[in-house]
């Protein structure tokens, strides 16, 4: 069989990553590969999900040599890049029921709580400090346009028998965010934020500690499938029966999988410290808050007092090719620092100290995707997260971990499994510029629709031809 050649991640050099990286001086902490060893199953890719799967296999079957093979340090790509919101399904239920249904929907969105108040006790316990502050999770709207954008949701949990969100008023957004753009929304319950740098480090140390066989700073070039499979990066090899693909956004270097995932840039940028202006504004907890615009901004203040403050930017991938430009805006955080102005023009002379930029592998109905590859049954993979996944990979994790070892279970037979099912996009050139278009029609959208201006109807069409981002 022909061997499947892995995209190689363009690491960020260390002025360029993300905040919560530099914070914790994250560094690797174990050796590459090297000469020629054996699992029973290896876990490309030492993320969120790689590292849950690894957890997951070590509890279902401790007998099993499990095996994390990462490109960097463990949290390099988007586990140590994102804005660190975490919050339940319920905001995605409704396309979670088209899906994999409405029953299916709500146990899933059920488990995503269950992800949670697991974090939650493992830093409770003292096994990993993530800064987890389940101050809640507020959805906010900043224009007419955004107005009601989770009321199909809320009605669907509701109707689940599942008490998550309640409505906020103007008053009440202006006294947790000290901003009086947002006007109206809801907040999630025992939801909220966290250091995803942190979370992803103390992940990676927790499966050292029960066991997991990790390997940084190893780069897998190619894997030659088969009944063994044989993986081989740059300093030594690994065989083993049974792989799981956690590469996320690299993932689309596979022409199978590059039909149902199309890549995005996001951006993020950090403040100074500055506590006591924040408390000024009457911002003073760890709720997590987002707005409702396609490019959702997202944001929350750190326990230091920095604010860390996000949103998509548009930039689209050809070919799903993504290299050193999706490590860092190339306009050095401009756009992020304008809408953190719009949305806090007190802090207008606040300096900026980090920005940082990551790719997001998105499905076409926004919701990930799990399977093996086709023609090679042992060979497993998980994607799509859109974005949206510290609550969700560790049910990622349930999945992946069910397959490699062959279960037949509610994990391996969920309605998210199944590739053949799923959208697929447009080949190239056409994705790319269609991208490029739908993008373009967003950002001018949001302009307008932030003004409170109708878009033309050229603009509205091509902006809903995406999920969302």
């Amino acid at each position: 069989m022909p061997p499947i050649t892995m995209r190689q991640p363009v690491l960020a050099p260390p002025a360029d990553r993300s905040f919560w990286l530099q914070d914790i001086d994250a560094q690797s902490v174990t050796e590459p590969l090297t000469g020629s060893q054996q699992a029973d199953i290896v876990i490309v890719g030492g993320g969120y999900t790689g590292l849950w799967t690894a957890l997951r296999l070590r509890e279902l079957a401790p007998e099993k040599r499990v095996m994390v093979l990462e490109a960097g340090h463990c949290g390099s790509g988007a586990s140590g890049r994102n804005g660190g919101q975490i919050h339940s399904w319920y905001a995605e239920i409704d396309q979670l029921a088209a899906v994999v249904g409405e029953e299916e929907a709500r146990s899933l969105c059920a488990d995503t709580t269950g992800s949670i108040a697991e974090i939650k006790t493992l830093q409770d316990s003292g096994l990993i400090d993530c800064d987890l502050r389940l101050d809640g999770w507020l959805w906010t709207a900043s224009s007419t346009a955004q107005e009601g954008a989770w009321s199909q949701a809320v009605a669907m949990t509701k109707a689940a028998g599942a008490d998550r969100f309640r409505p906020l008023d103007a008053d009440e957004i202006l006294h947790r965010t000290g901003s009086p753009v947002s006007y109206t929304g809801v907040v999630e319950a025992d939801a909220g934020s966290v250091h995803p740098g942190k979370l992803a480090i103390g992940l990676r140390d927790l499966a050292i500690a029960r066991g997991v066989i990790l390997h940084e700073n190893s780069p897998v070039l190619e894997i030659h499938p088969g009944s063994v499979c044989r993986l081989r990066s740059s300093t030594g090899e690994v065989t083993a029966p049974t792989l799981v693909l956690a590469a996320n956004a690299w993932l689309a270097a596979i022409p199978e999988l590059q039909q149902y995932i199309y890549i995005v840039q996001s951006q993020v940028i950090a403040t100074a410290e500055i506590p006591q202006r924040l408390d000024e504004l009457g911002w003073r907890d760890g709720a997590a808050i987002c707005d409702s615009q396609r490019q959702v901004l997202y944001y929350q203040r750190t326990p230091k007092g920095r604010v860390i403050f996000g949103h998509g930017s548009g930039l689209t991938a050809f070919h799903e090719n993504f290299s050193a430009e999706f490590n860092r805006s190339s306009k050095r955080g401009r756009d992020s620092i304008a809408e953190l102005h719009r949305v806090y023009p007190e802090l207008a002379d606040v300096a900026i100290t980090h920005d940082w930029a990551g790719p997001i592998d998105c499905s076409a109905d926004h919701v990930p995707v799990f399977d093996h590859l086709a023609g090679h049954p042992n060979i497993f993979f998980g994607m799509g997260f859109n974005g949206t996944g510290i609550a969700q990979t560790p049910i990622a994790g349930r999945i992946l971990a069910s397959l490699a070892l062959g279960s037949r279970d509610r994990w391996s037979e969920s309605g998210l499994v199944g590739i053949g099912k799923r959208l697929k996009l447009p080949p190239e050139p056409f994705r790319y510029l269609g991208g490029r278009l739908v993008r373009a029609a967003i950002r001018r959208r949001n302009a307008m629709e932030i003004r409170n201006e109708r878009p033309d109807p050229i603009t509205r069409i091509l902006s809903d031809m995406t999920p969302g981002h």
